[in-house]
């Protein structure tokens, strides 16, 4: 393959610069010669408010897909959780890597576990996904906006704001913050979120010759996997403003993929969908997760129909 000059656009917090030199050192390891473009997005700048208020992902890929379309950046490293399922005209999801561990990591100083949290104990998150499925392990827990980079959701922890925090096994294990864990949640426990623990890598859609050359990272059952959950996300309107978890696994040829939809106001119980296929390409992956999607849909509808 002909060595190519390639410039990654990328966030500047530290687990997303992680992110980028990672990309940036396997694309030089096939001779291509990669520098790194650091960029603070919207979603960067506003911590005052919940995203679901202020616009949702596309917070964090906006200035990026910019730098794409101004030829700045050949190619944009997202945590693929934050990438909006419809992407704008003339940009595409080149790539999705091998994904890293795809849970919810419990992380507290002074408890081992959520169910060792005394009554009214506070636990931070700034997802409504985890908002929805804590409520539904704990009720009689007091759950709080948390906002921030990793090692800023880090110090409110150990500044004594809450008792516990969620966040993402994977972003902790990359930075090497592994030992913060005390406990993961099972998936059968804490559904994670479509795409939850993969990396995407975005492009210009008139760029096949830099889908080529990222056609060695793509890792296809992670691919057929998150496409069956972005399918969910999709139909179902999924953005930070819904409480919406999605997740498949591969086994053989057989994918199976879990959706739990939740009451945006928390006053009606989640609602659970689930189904299994043999998939070989993304569009049979697609077709299962909105397959999935439609019957959250069906449940939703028979919980808020009077009678229903």
């Amino acid at each position: 393959m002909t060595a190519h000059t390639l410039t990654i656009a990328t966030r500047e917090s530290r687990l997303a610069l992680w992110q980028a030199e990672h990309v940036k050192a396997l694309l030089e390891q096939q001779g291509h010669t990669v520098s790194l473009l650091g960029m603070t997005t919207r979603g960067d700048q506003i911590l005052d408010r919940s995203l679901s208020k202020v616009g949702g992902k596309g917070l964090f890929v906006k200035e990026l897909e910019t730098a794409l379309e101004d030829g700045q950046a050949d190619l944009a490293v997202h945590s693929l959780k934050d990438v909006p399922m419809e992407l704008p005209p003339g940009f595409s999801l080149a790539c999705v890597m091998e994904r890293e561990d795809p849970r919810d990591a419990w992380v507290s100083g002074r408890y081992a576990t959520l169910d060792e949290l005394p009554q009214g104990a506070v636990v931070g998150t700034s997802s409504l996904r985890r908002m929805a499925l804590l409520r539904a392990l704990r009720p009689d827990l007091k759950i709080e906006a948390l906002r921030g980079n990793l090692d800023t959701r880090l110090k409110k922890l150990d500044d004594g704001l809450y008792d516990g925090i969620v966040l993402a096994a994977a972003g902790l294990k990359r930075l090497g913050l592994a030992s913060r864990i005390r406990a993961t949640f099972d998936p059968q426990q804490m559904l994670p979120a479509a795409g939850q623990g993969a990396l995407g890598i975005e492009v210009r859609s008139d760029r096949p010759d830099v889908v080529q050359v990222l056609g060695t990272l793509l890792h296809t059952p992670t691919w057929l996997a998150v496409s069956a959950e972005r399918a969910v996300s999709r139909v179902m309107g999924g953005s930070c403003s819904m409480p919406l978890a999605a997740y498949a696994t591969l086994d053989g040829d057989a994918l199976h993929i879990r959706a739990v939809w939740g009451d945006p106001q928390g006053v009606l119980p989640l609602v659970h969908a689930q189904a299994r296929a043999s998939v070989t390409d993304v569009g049979a992956a697609t077709r299962l997760g909105e397959q999935v999607a439609r019957q959250l849909q069906e449940g939703v509808r028979a919980q808020t129909t009077p009678g229903g």
